[in-house]
């Protein structure tokens, strides 16, 4: 049986897909344990592994929070020995952060509950539905490259 669908402005599109993507990754966020890491120092992890080592202004800066609520992430990381500063090789007045091997074991077990998590509920759906995930993957990823 087909399913026939409306076509939708791209303003309507543009929503549908606001929602249904928010809605699905506040579902992956929920796969980490409670009492674990807070969103905003899973992020902070990410942007370490993603650019390498930064000082503390450019990771605020990626993360856009201000620097007094960075040094506060930071301090936690820190804390649990997930980051971890280094002098700048330039600037004696700077510190460089990166992961520790606990941060970077951290972000994949991140990673492994969302992809197991996502992997079953993929597993619940057609063939031909995965099909169409597949290429709407492939699309929305080109989305977010593009600059325009």
């Amino acid at each position: 049986m087909a399913v026939v669908t409306k076509r939708l402005t791209s303003a309507q599109l543009a929503d549908q897909l606001r929602v249904a993507i928010a809605r699905l990754s506040r579902r992956l966020r929920q796969t980490r344990p409670m009492g674990e890491l807070t969103q905003n120092q899973i992020s902070v992890l990410a942007s370490l592994e993603h650019a390498g080592a930064l000082t503390p202004r450019e990771l605020a800066e990626a993360e856009r929070v201000q620097p007094p609520t960075m040094t506060k992430v930071l301090a936690r990381l820190e804390e649990r020995g997930l980051v971890q500063r280094a002098p700048h090789p330039t600037d004696g007045r700077q510190v460089l952060l990166s992961n520790t091997e606990a941060g970077r074991a951290v972000l994949n077990e991140q990673r492994r509950m969302k992809a197991e998590w996502l992997t079953a509920r993929l597993g619940q759906l057609s063939q031909a539905d995965r099909d169409v995930l597949g290429q709407a993957a492939e699309i929305l990823d080109r989305l977010a490259r593009e600059d325009s």
